[in-house]
């Protein structure tokens, strides 16, 4: 699927006008990275699509009817899958580039600007967010969603997400700051009724919550009330803010208490003591970094802690975390941790006899697509192209000028491409990037409303 072929619109309209349960796509002659230990790297390989799922990978597959995409020239890639994100920030982008510390972003943020959001705020910032996501790539995104003030606020976010198309993770906690109306966590409940009533559906709810008090309170600190609150409502939980001395010692009282596991993801997970990341690994306990926000905000080390989490049998997922001060798109996260790990790696050996232990750039594309998955409780959903997984895929140009000639198709996927080269992207078996460009979008009215939710955030008196 060449992107200057006009052809490419013709293709798009034969999709759109079969009914999604009855559409066949067939992908063919692409470099196929399926992520998929089994299935490894399909030189010309074909791809077929059945509604919502993959249904057959390999070489010179034999189909009837179908509409076909010629993707000779292109690489076929999972979808991205962000563990972490606070995406109703998103009108802040880049408002603080140069932020300090995690008090400035904390005070000047959560304290400040979170607190006069509206449930219209809310649904752009969230809906700006996703649709930059599936631009760059990102197929799931876990939308960390902590300023609930009101069940409006939480019902704007989570239709923000179905609105645009992507697989949508709806994390749920209150407010750090400010008036609210406390209906977290018990508003959880009507939530998950209406909104996540069955768990075949792109959205699916998490709790969210941090790993202590220090910022905002008991109310807000994960531990066996709210660990019941999510088992209650058959719902994983993410803990963010894990970091530093007072999250090692909650780590392992999680432990004693029984409340860790593979439904448990803690977020950034910096400077933890190895006793902890002991108990994390016994348990099963998933791990979302944050590669970029560890490093530039300096969060206690201020080094990913990809080595710690290895050492003890986790692959970690991998996460945006802040637009206000970040980078939106996972090449970055995956280039970040890349070069900061291998840094690492040969600096600690240097002067001696020692081989550095360096990750790969396919180490990194796994925790950006199939660990992502599995620690957004997504593993047997998406995350590679898998037959029986849903058709969550990306169709990258490999001979446009910043990626050819083709050597290397992970190389190219971490390492040199970026949004521009994305042509196409699936989600869920349904075209939502074709031909360079978001689909459905109306880009002028969407700029409007982000400029007019962005003026009233940062004019209206904070509480």
């Amino acid at each position: 699927m060449n992107i200057d072929d006009t052809t490419s619109a013709a293709v798009l309209e034969q999709l759109r006008r079969r009914p999604a349960d009855e559409r066949r796509i067939l992908f063919t002659g692409a470099t196929i990275v399926t992520m998929d230990p089994d299935l490894g790297v399909i030189d010309r390989g074909d791809l077929l699509v059945e509604g919502d799922t993959i249904t057959a990978v390999g070489p010179d597959l034999s189909v009837g009817d179908v509409v076909l995409v010629d993707a000779t020239g292109t690489i076929l890639s999972p979808g991205f899958v962000d563990t972490h994100r606070h995406a109703w920030e998103a009108q802040l982008r880049r408002i603080m580039p140069d932020v300090d510390d995690l008090g400035g972003y904390v005070m000047s943020t959560l304290a400040g600007y979170a607190t006069v959001y509206r449930p219209e705020d809310m649904y752009i910032g969230t809906r700006l967010a996703a649709l930059t996501a599936i631009d760059s790539g990102i197929s799931t995104m876990l939308d960390f969603s902590h300023n609930s003030r009101t069940p409006e606020h939480s019902d704007a976010a989570i239709e923000a997400l179905r609105d645009t198309g992507i697989r949508g993770v709806h994390a749920s906690m209150g407010p750090h700051f400010g008036a609210w109306d406390r209906q977290w966590p018990g508003d959880l409940t009507r939530v998950r009724h209406q909104y996540f009533s069955s768990d075949d559906q792109l959205l699916t709810l998490r709790l969210a919550t941090l790993a202590t008090d220090e910022i905002a309170g008991p109310a807000l600190a994960y531990g066996p009330q709210l660990a019941r609150v999510a088992k209650d409502l058959d719902i994983g939980v993410s803990v963010d803010a894990v970091f530093g001395t007072s999250s090692s010692e909650a780590v392992l009282r999680w432990a004693k208490d029984g409340v860790l596991g593979p439904e448990v993801t803690l977020i950034h997970a910096t400077g933890l003591t190895p006793e902890a990341w002991k108990a994390m690994g016994e348990t099963g306990t998933t791990v979302a970094l944050a590669p970029t926000s560890d490093a530039q905000i300096g969060l206690e080390t201020a080094i990913p802690a990809v080595d710690e989490a290895l050492s003890v049998g986790i692959r970690p997922g991998l996460s945006i975390d802040v637009e206000v001060a970040l980078a939106s798109d996972m090449f970055t996260q995956m280039r970040a941790l890349h070069a900061i790990q291998r840094m690492r790696a040969v600096n600690a050996a240097y002067g001696t006899d020692r081989q550095p232990h360096r990750i790969t750039t396919r180490d990194v594309l796994d925790f950006a697509t199939l660990q992502g998955a599995r620690t957004n409780g997504l593993a047997a959903v998406t995350g590679s192209l898998t037959p029986g997984k849903k058709a969550d895929l990306l169709v990258i140009q490999a001979e446009d000028l910043n990626n050819m000639p083709l050597n290397d198709p992970i190389g190219t996927v971490v390492l040199g491409s970026d949004a521009r080269n994305i042509s196409a992207v699936l989600i869920n078996g349904e075209p939502r990037k074709w031909n360079g460009h978001v689909l459905d979008v109306d880009l002028s009215a969407l700029r409007s409303e982000v400029q007019a939710s962005r003026e009233y955030v940062l004019n209206a008196p904070t509480a």
